[in-house]
């Protein structure tokens, strides 16, 4: 079974945190590999960003993220910010082979303010239909009939538009991506308990998600203990346990002849946390559309990381996959290529992302040297910066349309 083709093909952040202008291409699954400091979690921060535009007011997306500055390129200058932007490309809508880009760039004012400027989408679905909308303002122009949305200086048209048949598949793509950066003492302590939809990015709902996923599929509950046991061995179960009004995690340790321990939550070691938090990620039901994993090696024993990869690799049969990473341990898995590898690097103030260089293509490619190995001597390296004319690879956000 091959890997599911990419639903993010392409992502242009234009003065977004640490990226002054980059376009990054997606694989599936894709894996950033960088130091400490290099912009990886910068770069992870535009899908939830992305995610929550679609479910809340803009306003609410920056206050949350520490307001317009904290989002900015701080590169960029010392007074209210530039104008910021994304663009995201996508294909391999809901299951279609439909394909489309949204973009959406801001203008900041002083006192923290901002206006959108301007804001494109174009879903294509080849010969059958193209539908497109092109926001520059207060103006608004469209190729679908009826669709006059009542725009907000400070809101964005495509959350409003998205009811429309049309524009619906980018919407439910965007809002259906999803950020996994698991905090142990997150699943350590008790939990309120929600509707389990949706994991949080740390994980403090996991209780939740994971009684969700027993509701929906109890074959995916059963492989989450049957995965874990490869991770943390002797380990037969995992299962919620309520507590009043709120719930925690149990785990069921079995060895020898009828011995048997369990373990509550708060006794479990950061790194089985961790993985409880990942696979709940991975199975959580509905599926995202994309799942971006912050260094799935934090705290777990290299013994068990060719489990954690290959519970990631499984996921991207059904899902877009994206991690980050520095360690050489994570990459040691011979189905590491070239292809799904890119590096990031700070340099003079900025993030850059880039594929690798030729010569690691080569040794990958030839067998000569694994990713992991490449790493670990310091071999990996990424693609020379060239100048593209057109100005695209340096982050263009809009297309001619209509």
């Amino acid at each position: 079974m091959t890997d599911l083709q990419p639903k993010i093909r392409a992502l242009v952040l234009r003065r977004f945190r640490s990226f002054p202008a980059e376009r990054i291409e997606f694989d599936n699954p894709t894996i950033f590999v960088g130091r400490n400091g290099s912009g990886k979690s910068n770069l992870v921060s535009a899908f939830s960003f992305l995610a929550e535009a679609m479910a809340s007011p803009l306003q609410s997306v920056f206050d949350k993220a520490g307001g317009i500055s904290a989002v900015r390129n701080r590169t960029s200058g010392q007074s209210h910010p530039p104008n910021l932007g994304l663009r995201i490309e996508l294909g391999q809508m809901n299951g279609k082979a439909a394909s489309g880009f949204y973009a959406f760039e801001v203008k900041a004012l002083p006192n923290y303010g901002f206006t959108v400027a301007r804001e494109q989408c174009k879903v294509d679905e080849g010969q059958a239909a193209s539908w497109w909308f092109d926001r520059t303002g207060a103006s608004f122009r469209s190729n679908l009939g009826g669709v006059k949305p009542a725009l907000d200086p400070a809101a964005l048209a495509l959350p409003l538009v998205g009811g429309e048949a049309s524009f619906a598949p980018i919407v439910r793509t965007l809002a259906a991506m999803r950020v996994c950066s698991i905090e142990p003492g997150k699943l350590r302590e008790m939990q309120e308990p929600d509707s389990g939809n949706s994991l949080k990015a740390d994980g403090a709902n996991a209780t939740s998600v994971l009684k969700e996923i027993e509701r929906r599929s109890q074959e995916d509950f059963k492989r989450i203990s049957e995965v874990l046991a490869t991770i943390v061995p002797n380990t037969t179960c995992v299962r919620v346990k309520k507590h009043g009004k709120n719930l925690s995690l149990e785990l069921t340790q079995e060895w020898g002849e009828k011995k048997r321990l369990h373990f509550e939550g708060f006794s479990v070691s950061d790194g089985t946390l961790r993985a409880i938090g990942l696979l709940a990620a991975v199975y959580q039901q509905p599926a995202p559309s994309l799942l971006a994993v912050e260094e799935p090696e934090a705290t777990i024993h290299p013994g068990a990381l060719g489990s954690v990869l290959d519970v990631l690799r499984h996921a991207s049969k059904r899902m877009q996959v994206v991690m980050t990473t520095h360690s050489p341990d994570l990459l040691d898995e011979e189905w590491i290529t070239d292809r799904h590898l890119r590096i990031v690097e700070w340099t003079e103030g900025a993030t850059r992302v880039a594929p690798v260089s030729e010569a690691t293509r080569q040794a990958l490619r030839g067998h000569l040297m694994g990713a992991g190995e490449l790493l670990r001597s310091n071999a990996m390296e990424p693609a020379p910066l060239f100048s593209d004319p057109a100005g695209f690879g340096q982050g263009s956000l809009f297309s001619e349309l209509g």
